[in-house]
């Protein structure tokens, strides 16, 4: 199976070519018979092959040249703030790319695998949203990343919308690796604490990802929820962080969203209901405090 990887060059992109690397420059053995899958990656940044996935035409032809089976959009526009000064440019990525994507992927019988967000929620609940919790996004990045799930959905196209939240890795910049060099370097911080949703260790889903893809045959029209397993507030995620790391001298303390003031309403609580791909796939989800220790070492 010939798969495209859109958005390479971000953390999740990174995490599928790196898992890629491992067995070979561009292609993975994926378990049981006949499983190996060719994979492409590409990007706008340097590095990497270039498409440009808000042109249709260019889109269409590269799948068809490349013999392009599955796509995984892991491209978005995911600047919450600016994306309130730019709300052509985070539609045109979150949504008109998404819609050229599922159309390519409809015109060849494909499967489209799109990352989504918990902000399509908006962040009032008070349990674990199931996948079909009404949507109620709020700013323009939660309302343009639900016209790109109601785009695929509208498609025609065999698809799986994964959505996720609070991603984090060894690569790009993230929650992680801002509290490991601010714990390092300053005296105090103060984090929020009446947010609350789940970490999501970008590797933990890559491995989602591919198991979905070796489902290939046997998936579409699904909509599924995964992070990692557990909850905690920002301010406990940051704690976590510092602890695992040795940084305890950096004296953290919780304060409320107020205190930074935003252009957006970030979700007080955004924790995902799993039950469903925990289910469907057969997989045991790590907590987040593990995943955490997991990437922390690979960062040293």
């Amino acid at each position: 199976m010939n798969v495209l990887i859109t958005g390479a060059g971000g953390q999740l992109g990174r995490c599928l070519r790196e898992m890629a690397d491992q067995v070979g420059h561009d292609g993975l053995v994926m378990p049981g018979p006949d499983r190996a899958s060719h994979f492409v990656f590409t990007d706008v940044t340097e590095g990497y092959e270039f498409l440009d996935i808000t042109d249709a035409s260019a889109v269409n032809a590269f799948v068809k040249s490349r013999g392009i089976q599955a796509i995984v959009n892991c491209a978005a526009y995911t600047n919450v703030e600016k994306a309130e000064e730019e709300p052509e440019l985070a539609e045109k990525l979150n949504a008109g790319a998404v819609a050229v994507l599922a159309s390519a992927m409809k015109e060849v019988g494909g499967l489209l695998i799109h990352i989504s967000t918990d902000y399509v929620f908006g962040g009032k609940a008070t349990e674990p949203y199931p996948e079909d919790a009404p949507a109620h996004p709020s700013g323009v990045y939660a309302r343009t990343k639900r016209q790109g799930e109601e785009a695929v959905m509208a498609s025609g196209a065999r698809y799986v919308i994964l959505r996720t939240a609070w991603l984090y890795s060894e690569y790009g910049k993230n929650f992680v690796k801002t509290m490991l060099r601010l714990t390092a370097e300053k005296p105090s911080l103060k984090v929020v604490n009446d947010q609350k949703g789940t970490p999501t260790y970008a590797g933990d889903l890559a491995e989602v990802i591919l198991r979905l893809l070796e489902m290939a045959g046997q998936v579409g029209h699904d909509i599924y929820h995964y992070t990692n397993a557990g909850e905690c507030t920002w301010y406990e995620f940051a704690k976590t962080i510092a602890a695992y790391a040795g940084h305890t001298a950096c004296d953290i303390q919780p304060c409320t969203s107020d205190e930074f003031p935003s252009k957006v309403h970030r979700p007080a609580y955004s924790v995902l209901d799993k039950s469903k791909i925990k289910e469907a796939l057969g997989i045991r989800i790590p907590h987040w405090t593990e995943s955490l220790q997991t990437c922390l070492e690979r960062l040293q």
